[in-house]
């Protein structure tokens, strides 16, 4: 019974510490928007391997950026989706871990993390990310849960179904 009520007693502080951070967070985020829309546009000409594309986003970020089999299948020149997705997932999960340690009272130095997209037959089976963080006075067991969070709780991770995961340095 003693080593139940112990158990208890420190698993439920903290798992109540980590739900106040979350909505603090998403009371943080709902400052900026309740709901947003982002739209690109992509234009093909041609069949699949002998054809050409463009995207546009309407931040005009991407304006015309050619795309073709030979971009996304061998090392042409242009962009792909696979590197457009891992671009997103890296950004967004760097932002989202900012948005997780700020919870905790940290701010980040820096947060660099290279996306792999990796697609097997035709679909996405993976993608790591291999992160090189600095964040001044953070304990190394608080960095790993906040980068577990940000993994799970990205919302680019939300939306792939494939395995994602993540290695790290932590103020190298």
């Amino acid at each position: 019974m003693s080593e139940m009520t112990l158990c208890l007693s420190t698993f439920w502080p903290a798992k109540k510490h980590a739900e106040q951070a979350r909505l603090l967070e998403l009371k943080q985020l709902t400052q900026y928007s309740k709901s947003m829309k982002r739209t690109a546009t992509a234009v093909w000409k041609g069949s699949g391997k002998e054809g050409t594309g463009v995207l546009t986003t309407d931040s005009n970020t991407l304006d015309n950026t050619q795309y073709s089999f030979s971009s996304r299948f061998e090392s042409g020149t242009g962009t792909n989706p696979e590197e457009l997705i891992a671009a997103a997932h890296a950004g967004c999960f760097c932002m989202k871990l900012s948005f997780v340690v700020g919870n905790h009272n940290f701010t980040p130095d820096s947060l660099s993390a290279v996306c792999t997209v990796t697609m097997d037959d035709g679909s996405i089976t993976g993608v790591h990310i291999d992160l090189n963080a600095r964040i001044p006075g953070i304990e190394a067991g608080l960095f790993a849960e906040s980068v577990q969070d940000a993994e799970e709780n990205c919302p680019i991770s939300a939306v792939l179904s494939c395995p994602i995961t993540v290695s790290y340095k932590l103020n190298e």
